[in-house]
């Protein structure tokens, strides 16, 4: 029954919140009491309508403006120079191949639209803002199709043999049926999760911020939340290929979940604090924003270089020193499902000797950080650091299930080294 009305709730319930998101932003001033007092007087059913009706179907203009960028990302995936990176092995043997070049993307990305934009001036630099509702309404109308041919594809025209159904359409529909599912060459994941999620976050948080420019002119609130999340995103390309060893792209397949996750909930959900911003154009001091600016900076370095150190430890064999002294590691043997016995290193040494999953509280902070600059008028603005934070301690405790039942023993030694999950003593 959970795996049925689970996945069922929530495919019913993420559309609508994603435009609601949105609506609540451009037109009740990002005001929860607003919202409370107008489904009060009209009914839920009725702001809903008011909140996606107009989007629905997207825009002509949208729908363009969504394939050229489409096309451009999946030409630079294949266009752009990078290596040849092998990702994990997975749970049937195989290993998938990846081209690293999304800091490369990254840049040629930003570059273009700031050239096209406030150089060329071949549009406005407002153009996804100004169309936001709308390619939110395109990417919600397009992601049920496209999570349903993924559904069939891996049941039916799979890419490895890392695939498989559970019997129960609702479920496989949301959790999806194949783990690495590749069209023409291109990696789906790879695609949806980085090069239109994450990159398409960088271009809306550019946009916004050159709407607040064209309205009120740019504060220090926003140009803080937008430095700090440019930051982070270029972090993560930066790290793309770590990004590419994580639970998202190991474990979770391609579904509802996962694909429309990053094709809509991160450009409605995840850029809602800078949405906010633009018409609170609060004006923090040079003290103050400095001050949220470089702790928001540590944060996200300290989570980068946390992923660093695991990264290379297990590149280097556990070789390498951390914190200059020798790592404290776990020699951990598993059997992947085709019966191989594999190895690989558990680090308890770093940031990975204070909890076994600390990499998320500073994730969490820069999240905070970057929110700040909405001071506490609203909740709104904090809706997003809210919902990592349920989402990543969930991601926790699942990561910890599913090593444990993978690694055995060896894990269980692991944890008498790093007893804590995310915060010492705490969790």
């Amino acid at each position: 029954m959970r795996k049925f009305f689970g996945p069922l709730f929530l495919i019913v319930l993420c559309p609508p919140a994603a435009m609601l998101m949105l609506y609540i932003n451009a037109e009740m001033g990002g005001s929860l009491l607003i919202l409370k007092r107008q489904i009060i007087l009209h009914g839920i059913f009725f702001v809903l309508h008011q909140a996606w009706a107009p989007y629905f179907w997207g825009s002509p203009l949208a729908w363009k403006m969504l394939a050229s960028y489409a096309a451009f990302q999946l030409l630079l995936m294949k266009a752009l120079p990078g290596k040849a990176t092998l990702g994990p092995i997975s749970p049937k043997g195989n290993i998938p191949i990846y081209k690293a070049n999304g800091l490369v993307a990254f840049f040629t990305t930003l570059s273009v639209y700031g050239l096209a934009s406030f150089g060329l001036k071949l549009f406005s630099p407002t153009i996804i803002y100004d169309n936001l509702g709308a390619l939110i309404g395109a990417l919600n109308l397009f992601s049920l199709p496209f999570c349903l041919f993924l559904y069939l594809k891996g049941r039916y025209f799979p890419s490895s043999s890392d695939q498989g159904t559970s019997g129960n359409f609702l479920f496989d529909f949301y959790w999806g049926t194949e783990l690495y599912p590749r069209v023409f060459g291109w990696d789906i994941k790879m695609f949806t999760n980085c090069r239109v999620g994450m990159m398409g976050w960088a271009l809306i948080a550019i946009s916004c911020a050159a709407k607040q420019t064209q309205l009120y002119g740019l504060s220090d609130s926003m140009l803080v939340a937008l430095l700090l999340q440019l930051y982070y995103i270029g972090k993560f390309f930066f790290w793309e290929m770590g990004y590419m060893r994580s639970l998202d792209i190991m474990h979770d397949r391609a579904g509802f979940y996962i694909c429309w996750g990053c094709l809509v909930w991160i450009g409605s959900v995840y850029t809602s604090p800078i949405q906010y911003l633009i018409h609170h154009p609060n004006h923090l001091g040079l003290l103050t924003s400095t001050l949220i600016f470089l702790l928001g900076f540590t944060a996200i370095s300290i989570n980068l270089l946390a992923d660093r150190q695991r990264q290379r430890i297990r590149q280097e064999a556990g070789t390498c020193k951390i914190w200059l002294k020798p790592p404290n590691i776990t020699l951990a043997k598993y059997t992947t499902g085709m019966g191989e016995e594999k190895e690989t290193l558990l680090l308890a040494s770093g940031w990975w000797g204070i909890a076994r999953h600390f990499h998320y509280v500073p994730e969490l902070l820069g999240a905070l950080f970057w929110s700040l600059p909405a001071l506490f008028s609203n909740f709104l603005p904090y809706f997003y650091f809210f919902f990592l934070t349920i989402l990543l301690v969930d991601r926790a405790f699942r990561d910890d299930k599913r090593c444990r039942k993978k690694y055995g023993i060896y894990w269980k030694e692991h944890c008498e080294k790093v007893p804590y999950k995310i915060l010492p003593y705490i969790i």
